[in-house]
């Protein structure tokens, strides 16, 4: 994955691994979604740990951690990303999750709200996503399991390089990133990742318990962040605003689903606005 000096922290009967940089008692903790890991925010960790202890773990089957071809399901991983607080000695945190890792860390934040100090909701939605691309995540869960994560892969690129209309934020992070390294990132990510999480959680996606009624529930600071052109996560993006008391929504402008990648500056100064905000209490 090319990260230097990873770490390993075991909870129940796997081991995550994960990085950190910078010092401080409260710290940031990084969730990164579906098919995604650590690597995601790259570029992002160095410019964040100024700002205090900044931490970044790769999920189950995700990135360096483990693959046990079981467990694929948001309460799971909800326990995983507790039992990694606790392992590494996180009391409370920071906290903020992207696309599924917003998932996780909404509903750890209902069920353990005394462990979150604020809350940053990336790209995400608090119930099942109205997926055109459902039969793809089919199609490519029966690649994943039948003939290997390479060969999903090549598929993946194959049909993203036959698509006429890639949206310009994306076009402008492949060419700043240079093709090879925007492809092989991805492949890395594709390749370390286990063929029954992607089956798996791809259906986690598409139907999962709603808590959009439990929203009100939530008392943190809380910033929700999505790219101005990601269309599925607007409206979502739009129903936490309104749900979650006191929740501010901030629309990250030329961006997609990884802002982090497509508009970094903007990103990183929503969510530098959003600490400087919440750790004023």
């Amino acid at each position: 994955m090319n990260h230097a000096n990873p770490k390993r922290a075991r909870t129940g009967s796997i081991e995550l691994e994960y990085e950190e940089q910078g010092d401080g008692a409260r710290p940031l903790v990084l969730v990164h979604g579906f098919t995604g890991s650590r690597d995601d925010f790259r570029e992002q960790i160095p410019e964040l740990a100024p700002l205090g202890r900044t931490v970044a773990i790769d999920q189950r089957g995700h990135g360096g951690s483990d693959n046990p071809g079981e467990g694929y399901s948001l309460d799971q991983l909800t326990d995983d990303l507790l039992g990694f607080l606790d392992a590494v000695g996180i009391e409370r945190c920071d906290l903020l999750g992207h696309s599924l890792g917003g998932m996780v860390t909404l509903r750890f934040t209902l069920a353990h709200p005394g462990r979150v100090s604020s809350l940053v909701l990336m790209d995400t939605a608090p119930g099942p996503l109205e997926m055109p691309t459902r039969k793809w995540f089919e199609v490519g869960g029966q690649i994943a399991k039948s003939q290997g994560m390479n060969a999903l892969f090549a598929l993946m690129r194959k049909v993203a390089e036959k698509e006429p209309l890639r949206p310009a934020p994306v076009a402008r992070s492949m060419e700043r990133m240079g093709e090879d390294v925007y492809w092989g990132r991805i492949e890395a990510k594709i390749h370390a990742m286990d063929p029954v999480a992607f089956s798996d959680l791809g259906n986690v996606l598409a139907e999962h318990d709603d808590v959009t009624g439990r929203l009100g529930e939530i008392a943190c600071p809380t910033t929700i962040l999505v790219g101005e052109d990601d269309v599925p996560f607007r409206k979502p993006s739009d129903v936490m605003e309104h749900g979650i008391t006191g929740a501010r929504q901030i629309v990250i402008p030329e961006a997609v689903h990884s802002p982090q990648l497509e508009n970094p500056a903007a990103w990183l100064a929503a969510l530098t606005e959003h600490l400087a905000t919440a750790r004023k209490n």
